[in-house]
């Protein structure tokens, strides 16, 4: 990816593929903060197989849409199976924890207000 395509400035008033915009990385969980604004952000996350985000919980409310692979997204201790194609709403001040049950990207959009 060039250093233009990093700039957020450059993903603006053009047709994209969100999935195509974060790659995977052996071990790890990558983000891209795509919209960073006062009333919430737009970010992209790529998970590898076995890698998640531990029970946390947030003041605000999040919508995950998986755009590829599978994930396991537990709220209040509840399991949710999504997979490619599919979203969950995360309320504010619930706990949340998320799994890769396989290797899965994810736009996450969080409102603030």
């Amino acid at each position: 990816m060039s250093n233009a395509e990093n700039d957020p400035k450059e993903l603006i008033a053009r047709a994209l593929d969100a999935a195509g915009l974060i790659d995977y990385q052996e071990g790890a969980v990558v983000s891209r903060t795509i919209i960073n604004k006062d009333i919430g952000t737009i970010s992209v996350f790529a998970f590898d197989k076995g890698q998640g985000l531990s029970e946390h919980t947030a003041p605000f409310d999040a919508f995950a849409y998986i755009m590829d692979g599978k994930a396991q997204i537990s709220i209040s201790g509840k399991p949710n199976h999504i997979e490619s194609g599919q979203m969950i709403i995360m309320p504010a001040n619930e706990p949340h924890a998320l799994s890769a049950t396989e290797r899965f990207k994810m736009l996450l959009v969080m409102i603030r207000s």
